[in-house]
Formats: C-alpha cells, sequence, structure tokens
C-alpha cells in the first residue's frame, strides 16, 4: 500500500509531518491527534521502511497503549521476542512497563491509532534505534 492511498481512504486525516518526535523514528512519519482529552488518541502513519524506536510506557498502575491497525502492513515486536505481522483489522494491546517498537513493513506504508491507556504516574521511555539489520531480514 502506498500513502497516498492511505491519504485518500482513510478514515481520519494523515496529519502532518511528525516533527516533535521525528529524533525517535527511522523513517518519515505523520501525526493526527484524534483526541487529548479523556483518552490521549493519535493517528500515526509511517511512510513505507519507517518505523519508530523501541520504548516503553511506564505506569506504576494501569497504563500501556492499545494500536488498532487501520491501512497497510506492519510490524509489532516486543523486546526479546519476534516481530508479529500486522494488517488492517489486527488489535494491539500492550501492557504498561514492556519495551517494544512497531512500523511499518520496508514494502508498505502503515496507519495505527495509538490509544494511551490511562494509569498513575505514566510516561514514556525512548531507547535506541531498532537494529537496521533486523529490520532488514523482516519480510
Amino acid at each position: 500500500m502506498d500513502l497516498e492511498t492511505i491519504k485518500e481512504t482513510g478514515v481520519f486525516p494523515v496529519g502532518g509531518e511528525n516533527v516533535n518526535y521525528a529524533q525517535y523514528f527511522d523513517g518519515k512519519s505523520y501525526l493526527n491527534m484524534i483526541s487529548l482529552e479523556q483518552v490521549v488518541i493519535g493517528n500515526v502513519t509511517f511512510e513505507p521502511g519507517c518505523r519508530n524506536h523501541w520504548h516503553i510506557h511506564h505506569a506504576d498502575k494501569g497504563g500501556g497503549q492499545m494500536l488498532l491497525v487501520m491501512a497497510g502492513r506492519g510490524w509489532y515486536q516486543e523486546w526479546g521476542k519476534p516481530a508479529q505481522e500486522l494488517k488492517t483489522g489486527d488489535v494491539v494491546h500492550i501492557p504498561a512497563n514492556v519495551k517494544h517498537w512497531h512500523g511499518a513493513a520496508k514494502d508498505s506504508a502503515f496507519q495505527h491509532i495509538a490509544i494511551e491507556v490511562p494509569g498513575e504516574n505514566t510516561s514514556s521511555e525512548w531507547c535506541e534505534p531498532v537494529e537496521e539489520k533486523a529490520y532488514n531480514q523482516l519480510p
């Protein structure tokens, strides 16, 4: 899937280039914040090959993140586990305090809705980039 198809057919607008978080991504992504009230929800769109760095959503209680895959093909991986392929309609439940990354496949743009699960004493910690060699081995 290409980025133009997502822009033309997506349920939510793609939004502008994700410049505020660009330092935590390899490749270009776009961000449209859907909600900043009650529950924080963002529509994140990745160009082919774009992925975020390893990161952790910390919380003392509750917290974590949910991903609702809206378009394209991508990947999700937890530290120490194999990467999982993602496609339209998939839902990923990311527990608090689990190191992980997510992003597009090499040959497809990718879009997901990211929902921050409310919790106590929540914060995000950005870690190292996904190893290029490991990413390039994904189909």
